[in-house]
């Protein structure tokens, strides 16, 4: 079976559309590039998803970039009903996974020690394990000093599940002196409610 290129601005459009709503991730622009023969410029990709998510705007999903490409998801307002589609009890974090996250995130790359130094205890290992199981931090080399400490920071997964573009569009650390956070009790891991 061959494929036939897409002929009008109309095609190319179904198509982006058709590949977005099926991907299981999201899709960066030289993989879009990829589902064409003809050779499509980045800027009329960009314009087309523009009006794709224009498209959408009255509609249950809506198109979003995050880091690593676009992807459809639903809005907001959704989530409530589709959480009832699994019932499974959803994973919440103990407020020293999410320091410490938060640490890596605002402060990459860290070591091991910088991560205990600004919370002032110990650091649990499962606590790094865990981040990096759920694919939001990694090991990005080592400092050069001796014992060679790893050096951890966010990834690409981590801003595509929070719906940050880039680090430069986290909250501003003023942002949090205002405001009380309530976390659970546990402070070594996760608990499961």
């Amino acid at each position: 079976m061959t494929t036939k290129p897409a002929q009008t601005i109309a095609d190319v459009k179904q198509v982006l559309e058709a590949a977005l709503l099926t991907a299981n991730q999201p899709l960066s622009l030289d993989d879009m590039t990829r589902l064409f023969v003809e050779r499509i410029e980045r800027t009329s990709l960009r314009m087309l998803l523009d009006e794709l998510k224009q498209d959408w705007t009255e509609r249950s999903m809506e198109l979003v970039p995050v880091a690593s490409g676009y992807r459809f998801q639903a809005r907001a307002e959704f989530a409530p009903f589709l959480a009832r589609l699994n019932p499974e009890r959803q994973l919440k974090y103990s407020r020293a996974v999410m320091e410490t996250l938060a640490i890596i995130a605002y402060k990459q790359p860290v070591t091991r020690g910088d991560i205990e130094q600004i919370r002032g205890v110990t650091l649990n290992p499962t606590i790094l394990r865990q981040l990096q199981e759920r694919d939001w931090v990694d090991v990005v080399g080592q400092r050069e000093v001796p014992g060679r400490p790893s050096l951890y920071a966010t990834t690409k997964h981590f801003l595509n599940d929070f719906n940050i573009l880039a680090l430069s569009d986290l909250p501003a650390m003023a942002d949090f002196a205002q405001q009380e956070i309530a976390f659970p009790a546990d402070d070594e891991g996760l608990i499961q409610t």
